[in-house]
């Protein structure tokens, strides 16, 4: 049932209840605008918002004749993705005042189909380790993940109903899982990312953040630029799920491992066929494979920062992710390229028979302190694999704060990973 507060109610909800005149753009951003006000102090998960850029926005919304897809719907960006009307400045003073002259292609999607561009969102330094001012919705001394912290924040913190981020390691499973809404990676290559600051162009991919499995389907959809096809009401079949511990499963707290441990047991008692899944064991290497690819491709990206600004980048960045690319050979990356070629192909063989892999999305709760932005490396074997994940706020730890279960499919299974999603969400609520 549709929450009673608009600023509560879910995507598909809201185009829903404008398209029976139960609501207008203008209210759902009234609503919104007023939530921001509210938790924006503990939060702070806009990096630019200009509540009268979005109420003129909304009023033309509420004049146009027809209904778009995600008619009148707020949407946070990333401040990595380009806006038209709006600074995009990468999450660093380098970039200071800069003002796109185009929409990013996921923008320009979500504005034909009627989404209302809310803000900015905060992003980390050019979308990597060094943190920005973003805090979790949950409890403002723990960091909301990142890199796409304010997108992961603001939905949690119930601002908005969508964000959009995106993932190069664990960069919107993450915040999402730490924020208690629901997060998905896409196959790699699957939604345009012209306009998107690139990070590393063999891993990158753009993220959505939302309240419900339908609402991220919803999204996707308007992304690929196609009509929008809703998921079936009917959960269908149980899903054949292999419970893949991963390599990192020694990473995970204990509780969150007893967690993921009831979640296998409980889904296998609603009809899931669930059985243990141990990957191959050349895939711990996997980490090491990503790290040198995204870390060469972002060093080369980066060439004019590096040149002409290197005292303006943080030391975090220059000591990580900068050096590791700077001293990467390229015979390194090459063969770590080939590498995860080939993993991708044996993954591929594994899904035979699975419909999707039941793993770890963090370690446990979102850490305490605002230095760093979490364990990434339970997102960094999937992201290297291009295959699509959603992360679900399944769970509570012990501390009451929330922590992600994720799902993971075959390279462009996305729908049936989405239903699958569908389904252990109902089986575990």
């Amino acid at each position: 049932m549709p929450a009673h507060k608009p600023h509560q109610m879910t995507a598909s909800d809201i185009v829903r209840a404008i398209a029976a005149g139960k609501t207008t753009a203008v209210a759902v951003a009234e609503a919104c605008l007023a939530r921001i006000a509210e938790r924006e102090p503990q939060v702070e998960a806009w990096h630019y918002l200009d509540p009268q850029l979005v109420l003129e926005q909304a009023r033309a919304l509420d004049r146009r004749g027809s209904i778009g897809p995600l008619q009148g719907v707020p949407v946070g960006i990333k401040d990595i993705i380009d806006t038209y009307d709006m600074p995009t400045e990468y999450g660093t003073p380098i970039h200071k005042g800069r003002q796109p002259q185009l929409d990013a292609a996921c923008v320009a999607l979500t504005r034909r189909a009627g989404g209302l561009i809310m803000g900015k969102t905060v992003t980390t330094e050019f979308a990597n380790f060094f943190p920005g001012k973003t805090r979790n919705p949950f409890d403002p001394q723990r960091t909301p993940g990142g890199s796409s912290s304010g997108s992961g924040a603001a939905v949690g913190a119930e601002m908005v109903p969508l964000a959009i981020g995106t993932q190069t390691t664990a960069s919107t499973i993450r915040p999402a899982a730490f924020c208690g809404c629901v997060g998905y990676r896409p196959t790699w290559g699957d939604l345009r990312c012209a306009g998107v600051m690139e990070a590393s162009g063999s891993l990158d991919t753009l993220g959505l953040i939302a309240r419900s499995i339908d609402d991220i389907a919803l999204y996707r959809d308007v992304l690929m630029g196609i009509t929008p096809e809703a998921l079936p009401a009917d959960a269908g079949a149980p899903p054949r799920i292999g419970f893949c511990r991963s390599p990192m499963w020694d990473q995970c707290e204990p509780e969150t491992k007893q967690l993921l441990e009831n979640c296998a047991s409980r889904l296998a008692q609603a009809g899931a066929a669930v059985s243990d899944v141990e990957l191959p064991a050349e895939f711990a290497r996997i980490e090491d494979a990503h790290r040198w690819i995204s870390s060469f491709e972002f060093a080369r990206n980066r060439a004019w920062e590096i040149d002409h600004h290197w005292d303006m980048i943080s030391e975090t960045l220059r000591n990580n992710r900068i050096r590791n690319g700077l001293d990467c050979s390229e015979k390194t990356y090459r063969e770590a390229r080939a590498f995860a070629e080939r993993c991708r192909l044996r993954l591929d063989d594994l899904f035979a028979g699975y419909d999707i892999l039941l793993t770890p999305a963090v370690a446990g709760e979102a850490p305490p302190g605002l230095e760093a932005t979490g364990n990434a490396s339970f997102c960094a074997i999937w992201t290297t694999m291009h295959v699509p994940a959603v992360t679900l706020p399944l769970f509570t730890g012990p501390k009451g704060l929330p922590v992600g279960a994720q799902l993971v499919a075959r390279r462009d299974d996305d729908r049936r990973l989405m239903m699958a999603a569908r389904w252990v969400q109902r089986a575990c609520a």
